[in-house]
């Protein structure tokens, strides 16, 4: 189980990972796409209440077309519609068609006769599609013009124009959007440009150097479209010219079959809107600082902290309904909080804030879920452990115990010499002592199991403690006729603790003489190998298969014929003898084989190196 510490370090470390993570999904495509979506969702819903607009659209539509000339008949078409205006006297006209090439020489004459006649004249301009430059208007053309602005607008994928860019360049030679220029001949203005604005006239527009003086078009609502004359129109109603009359005229081919800059809205209508009136619209955005401005990224970022501060506070300090109730106010937070920024005119990303929200929150709820498993598995175990304590202590102590009763029993019932009686209470005092040994012993393992306590740092001779076994082991040998052969023992020393070595040890030589039968041979060795020290016990015994080998040192575990041996046991002892090697640094390694015995070999680190000498067997 971690530490309250490393739990609150690990807490913090996934929830920053999943802050990171939620940030960088909202930069990849998909995101990008998943805050557009949202974008759109939001702006049908959030209409802006329609207005009267200032700008006119003087639009080229299928019936002008075939009614007219056709493409070759444009010009003069165009020529004719603008004739029948200019005695309107319209604010301004910007026109939205590429006049780039040079076409009969009476339309172009025309044209330009009816350019000079026209007030406060804008024509449009397009990058090359290889970058190179700019697509210009004739000179001929271009000098009657108040101005000259692009037509290019921000178009993803779906082919949804949301913004244009107010701000356009090839290589050292820029150029306003259409509209931009529109409204500021048409107030006679001049730009200001800021690091976050462009000031025209009394108008600030939050178009950043950092975006690409990017505008957001705040559209008018489709039960309130840019009103329309087409060139037919005017052509059999002459006086619907009056309608154009103190206007911002967009003139611009809207039939489908002659024109490519045709994208979609927001607003997710089935047909494309044509470009001269999304250039409208811009101005329109414009003339009604109808504007939409981009949060900036440090407050997303500060939203997401927020969000994953507050998911992982919560899963923290609350449980159960709580913290549910809690996660799904922060989702509701998550997923409300782009309407609430955006009808207060900021387009706050959709992405960013709810994969942080929903990200924090399942990896808290994750975390909180796991650390308590963890709580309840450590719980469960401590039961465990307390249960195995309760059976160890009654199987260790059995047999001091029945010494102590034995001989207590003795000196009541029976009249004995006083020497006699000495000796008897010596027993009682012995196995007494035996006793709280063996309790503190006990102890001491389940406190090292649980981490609670350090080891003992001494060094002792192996040597030492192997012959104190033997010799407490040999009575048991020899009841049951069995040699304990001590072929060698090294003088190395071990560091740590004497006692639990020493229950080691022993353990090891009471279970080899349990498992072996009469007139067999039990033989204990001590040597050295490289950095440790190899103590064995081998006996003769019943001898256990490979798959009863690896469970051995599960507590509780006895093989098939150790209980078929009538020998007493609990499956206590190796799970403690292992838990101390382990403790020490050092492993167990077991050589056995049905009917063949059994070697187990504890491999120690060793302490110092001394001189070794044999001792002889016994």
């Amino acid at each position: 189980m971690p530490s309250p510490t490393r739990h609150r370090f690990g807490y913090a470390g996934v929830l920053a990972a999943t802050f990171m993570l939620a940030l960088a999904a909202s930069w990849t495509p998909l995101g990008a796409q998943i805050d557009n979506t949202a974008y759109d969702w939001i702006f049908r819903l959030r209409q802006p209440r329609p207005w009267q607009p200032e700008s006119m659209v003087l639009a080229i539509d299928e019936l002008s077309f075939s009614a007219l000339g056709g493409q070759l008949g444009l010009r003069r078409a165009l020529a004719d519609g603008l004739e029948r205006i200019a005695a309107a006297s319209p604010q301004a006209v910007a026109i939205d068609v590429i006049l780039a090439d040079d076409s009969d020489k009476d339309s172009d004459d025309r044209l330009e006769a009816a350019f000079r006649a026209t007030h406060k004249l804008i024509l449009p301009c397009d990058l090359l599609p290889d970058g190179s430059g700019w697509d210009d208007p004739l000179p001929r053309f271009r000098r009657l013009a108040a101005a000259v602005g692009h037509v290019h607008a921000d178009v993803d994928s779906e082919r949804v124009a949301r913004a244009v860019p107010l701000e356009k360049a090839s290589g050292h030679d820029r150029r306003w959007a259409l509209a931009l220029e529109a409204y500021r001949v048409s107030r006679s203005v001049v730009i200001v440009e800021t690091p976050q604005t462009l000031d025209v006239g009394a108008v600030s527009i939050p178009a950043s150097n950092a975006s690409g003086r990017a505008m957001r078009i705040r559209y008018l609502p489709p039960d309130g479209r840019i009103p329309a004359v087409t060139l037919k129109q005017l052509h059999d109603s002459p006086d619907l010219a009056s309608r154009f009359a103190g206007k911002i005229v967009f003139a611009g081919v809207t039939a489908q079959t002659a024109m490519k800059d045709r994208w979609f809205t927001p607003y997710g209508s089935p047909t494309p809107v044509p470009g001269v009136e999304i250039d409208a619209n811009a101005y329109e955005t414009i003339a009604q600082q109808q504007f939409l401005v981009d949060a900036p990224e440090w407050s997303v970022a500060l939203f997401c902290l927020l969000l994953t501060v507050a998911a992982g506070a919560a899963f923290a300090w609350f449980w159960g309904w709580r913290a549910i109730t809690i996660a799904l106010c922060l989702l509701a937070m998550a997923h409300a909080a782009p309407y609430v920024a955006f009808s207060r005119g900021t387009v706050f990303p959709f992405s960013p804030g709810v994969s942080a929200a929903w990200l924090s929150l399942v990896a808290a709820g994750l975390w909180q879920w796991v650390y308590v498993r963890r709580r309840l598995v450590k719980s469960e175990a401590e039961r465990e452990r307390y249960q195995h304590a309760v059976q160890f202590v009654t199987h260790e102590m059995r047999t001091p115990l029945t010494a102590i009763q034995g001989s207590s029993e003795l000196m009541s019932r029976y009249a004995m010499p006083e020497e006699k009686r000495k000796q008897i209470a010596d027993l009682i005092h012995s196995e007494s002592k035996r006793l709280g040994r063996m309790i503190q012993t006990f102890l001491d393992v389940e406190r090292l199991s649980a981490g609670e306590i350090e080891l003992k740092k001494e060094n002792f001779a192996v040597r030492e403690v192997m012959n104190a076994c033997v010799e407490r082991a040999r009575p048991l040998a020899d009841r049951k006729q069995i040699r304990i052969t001590v072929a060698y023992l090294s003088a190395e020393l071990l560091s740590g603790d004497r006692e639990l070595m020493e229950y080691a040890f022993y353990n090891l030589l009471t279970n080899a003489i349990k498992y072996s039968p009469a007139n067999t041979e039990v033989t204990v060795c001590a040597t050295r190998e490289g950095d440790q020290c190899a103590v064995s016990v081998r006996d003769q015994g019943i001898g256990m298969d490979q798959k009863e080998v690896r469970k051995i040192f599960q507590k509780f575990y006895r093989t098939k014929k150790a209980e078929q041996s009538g020998e007493a046991g609990t499956g206590i002892g190796l799970s403690i003898v292992e838990q101390i090697v382990l403790q020490h640094g050092g492993k167990i390694d077991v050589e056995s084989a049905p009917g063949e015995g059994s070697c187990f070999t504890l491999r120690l680190p060793v302490a110092q190196a001394v001189g070794t000498k044999p001792i002889a067997a016994n």
